[in-house]
């Protein structure tokens, strides 16, 4: 056997060990910080918990994800310019969400699944270089302004400024982030010269403060930004009625993933008003979504206890730790194993 040949037949598994090692630390490591300070949780076997009314946050969690694949296959179908075979779109569109969201809980700020989810479009579902990069990038802005639609309806017609100010506040200022590029990139489209202007500005205050340090490499790499944004939103506002249908998509994938906690306290016995927990729900994801650390570790487990804070005190860990499964621990689980898949894939086509 070439010794070439010896050496791809030992590093591929050994690299797909380490790979799966490296999730392994990343799961326990988070899980720690979250959850490893809880001493007042109750033990698992003295537990009451109505399991059937876990049922629904299961349907959510699945619904949503199901909705969120079928969203990128019918961009798919709707830019290809040839027939495509339904059965590879699903495939090319489960493995582009999954592991987009995969790259999106393990790094910082969540800057790794667009680039990712672009790699693997151009790679394997055969659209052009243009649409592969436009679905991914339509795909988180057609969130980030679901998102922002549903908060605004929750902010108007909750009480969210009555019983948590300060809570509404975060939030608030979390919503900017949601809409910085949703709103850069609106600005980009119909008035290029003010938005690019007003960027520079922006820049410029976060250099004087320092929180910027190259403020020359970061403006070129936001208008570049600016800029493929812009052509993707174009490509998809040409293709009849796909705007619309990707909103709505998105509209409803947002409000069954902010139903979760909902179901899961209630199947711990607590007892709360389903709007009342549903707003509050959106004003923490809206509060916590500028923090900078992966899978919002760090700042959700906090945050969220007002949320949880309606059960008694030693069944909040476990409620927090099942939530938390849907909405981080999942998906980085799933990473690994999609790669298995891959892997299998590749070997069988060799």
């Amino acid at each position: 056997m070439p010794e070439k040949t010896k050496n791809k037949t030992w590093k591929k598994p050994l690299l797909i060990a380490l790979f799966i090692i490296f999730n392994i630390a990343v799961i326990a490591a988070t899980a720690f910080a979250e959850f490893g300070k809880s001493k007042d949780a109750t033990e698992i076997s003295e537990i009451s918990i109505n399991w059937w009314l876990l049922m629904p946050a299961i349907f959510c969690f699945l619904t949503a994800l199901t909705i969120d694949i079928h969203k990128y296959a019918l961009m798919i179908r709707k830019m290809s310019h040839e027939e495509t075979d339904n059965k590879h779109v699903r495939k090319v569109a489960r493995r582009t969400v999954l592991l987009g969201k995969y790259y999106d809980n393990i790094t910082p700020a969540a800057v790794g699944g667009q680039p990712f989810q672009m790699y693997y479009m151009r790679k394997n579902s055969g659209l052009s270089r243009g649409a592969s990069t436009s679905i991914p990038i339509f795909g988180m802005i057609s969130i980030q302004i679901a998102f922002i639609i549903i908060a605004l309806l929750c902010f108007l017609f909750g009480n969210i400024f009555s019983t948590n100010p300060a809570l509404f506040l975060t939030a608030l200022f979390g919503l900017l982030f949601y809409a910085f590029w949703p709103v850069m990139v609106a600005g980009v489209t119909y008035f290029p010269k003010p938005t690019k202007k007003l960027i520079k500005t922006f820049i410029k205050v976060l250099a004087k403060l320092k929180i910027v340090k190259k403020r020359g490499e970061l403006l070129e790499k936001v208008e570049a930004e600016a800029d493929e944004y812009v052509t993707a939103v174009k490509t998809i506002l040409k293709t009849r009625g796909l705007f619309i249908k990707v909103i709505s998509w998105s509209l409803l994938y947002n409000i069954l993933i902010a139903m979760i906690p909902f179901f899961v306290l209630t199947a711990f016995g607590g007892k709360v008003d389903f709007f009342s927990c549903f707003v509050t729900t959106i004003a923490v994801m809206s509060a916590i979504y500028f923090i900078p650390t992966p899978g919002n570790s760090g700042a959700a487990e906090g945050t969220f206890f007002i949320v949880f804070s309606a059960l008694s005190s030693g069944y909040v860990f476990w409620a927090m730790l099942f939530w938390r499964f849907f909405s981080y621990y999942v998906y980085v689980i799933l990473g690994p194993i999609i790669y298995f898949f891959m892997h299998l894939e590749k070997r069988k086509n060799l």
